[in-house]
């Protein structure tokens, strides 16, 4: 679920398992010559996005995706910039741009994978010879457009580190790798304004879920120019300079606060305590058996792209104004270990009990072995939470609000409303 920044449209998500009795149709399922292999492990689905208006509770548009693979939990192939909407498609490897109108419409952009370019379709058309309605786009020998910009930028990349030392070595290398560089297909994406996509690309093994660890296998970012087709920068997911790039410049990749005028939220880039949290976190790999530099970095390069709408800018979670054990919550909104005992946050001026949070149902003990998580969502502005606690297939609902309206927000208990 994807909240626009006016308040008033909702897009929501849903998904039906394609039926076995009737298998789609081979060229349905591979619509080009970069579409994936489906398996058990990421079964294909038919999927639906529809933008609700919220004050009149309607549905005011809808988009279907038949036979694909879009990873919906957690926005993972979903992303929006204010009004621009794009969407991953896994499956044939295509990157959807919608524009979501202010009278609540999707207004259809342009597909990018097979094409770049919104009449590169028509143009090509024109130049088959024979008839274009009998034509497979999955028999294509050639290299999509996408695909073909990343291997122009890191063919011209290769040449120019070559003339600048004046050896062959990084045209051998890029040679060497090229087969590789073709079987790359897109796992994950965001936009990181209105005009540059940030594009991640593994192995065919990686983005269908059949590797234990994904993240530890190569992969490739790539900040892509929506408006002028071209591919601006590659980053190996083991690059020194796109860290140092996420750390300085945190807040641009998380978009957490583009309804407000500062886009400045509690994150390493610009809050000390947050900052010294991840570089405790980048030592403890650092130091780990089987560690090091190396997978310090892909670890926490990981982390891109970053869903959309993933991460809170309520001041409750501020580093800065509380302290608070992050192992139960943070500004990331993910599911948690759920603790036996409320969660306190400390004013960090004083080092006072400011407030406490409750998961879970009151005076309730769970059962021993039960495995409790819990997921909490926080008003952007306003001294209100919503927490959702699963315990095996249980699920409790809490409400946090203020105490007492009279007094001061940052030093009252709070008050729960659940529901089971």
């Amino acid at each position: 679920m994807i909240i626009l920044d006016v308040h008033r449209y909702v897009i929501v998500g849903s998904a039906s398992y394609v039926p076995e009795e009737q298998h789609p149709p081979f060229f349905d399922i591979y619509t080009n010559n970069e579409s994936v292999s489906p398996n058990p492990h990421s079964p294909l689905e038919d999927y639906s996005l529809h933008l609700v208006d919220i004050h009149l509770g309607r549905l005011c548009d809808k988009r279907t995706f038949k036979v694909d693979k879009i990873f919906l939990s957690h926005n993972q192939g979903l992303y929006l910039y204010k009004g621009t909407l794009a969407v991953l498609s896994v499956q044939h490897q295509t990157i959807h741009i919608f524009q979501v109108t202010p009278d609540g419409n999707f207004l259809n952009v342009r597909t990018i994978g097979r094409f770049c370019y919104e009449d590169d379709e028509y143009l090509y058309s024109c130049s088959l010879i024979h008839n274009f309605t009998n034509y497979r786009p999955y028999r294509e020998m050639t290299i999509n457009s996408l695909k073909h910009r990343l291997l122009c930028f890191l063919y011209q990349q290769a040449r120019d580190q070559s003339e600048a030392e004046g050896n062959l070595q990084h045209i051998r290398k890029f040679f060497q790798h090229f087969d590789q560089f073709c079987q790359l297909r897109m796992w994950k994406m965001q936009l990181l304004d209105e005009n540059h996509l940030l594009i991640k690309y593994a192995n065919e093994e990686v983005i269908t879920l059949r590797h234990v660890d994904p993240n530890s296998q190569p992969s490739f970012y790539v900040v892509y120019n929506l408006v002028s087709t071209q591919v601006m920068a590659v980053y190996e997911n083991t690059s020194e300079q796109l860290l140092e790039l996420f750390e300085n410049f945190c807040d641009l990749f998380r978009n957490s606060a583009l309804h407000s005028e500062a886009q400045l939220t509690c994150s390493p880039s610009n809050n000390l305590h947050a900052r010294l949290n991840q570089q405790r976190f980048k030592q403890t790999i650092i130091n780990a058996r089987f560690g090091g530099q190396t997978e310090a970095i892909k670890r926490l390069l990981a982390q891109l792209p970053i869903s959309s709408q993933s991460y809170s800018s309520s001041p409750y979670l501020d580093l800065s104004l509380f302290s608070y054990d992050d192992k139960w919550v943070s500004v990331m909104e993910r599911p948690k270990p759920c603790g036996d005992y409320p969660i306190r946050f400390y004013a960090r001026d004083s080092g006072l009990l400011k407030f406490k949070i409750h998961a879970g149902v009151q005076d309730r003990n769970p059962p021993p072995a039960a495995r409790r998580l819990v997921a909490f969502t926080f008003h952007p502005q306003d001294p209100f939470a919503i927490s959702v606690q699963r315990t095996n297939a249980e699920y409790v609902v809490n409400f946090h609000i203020r105490h007492l309206p009279t007094e001061s927000l940052w030093s009252v208990p709070e008050v729960i409303v659940t529901c089971l």
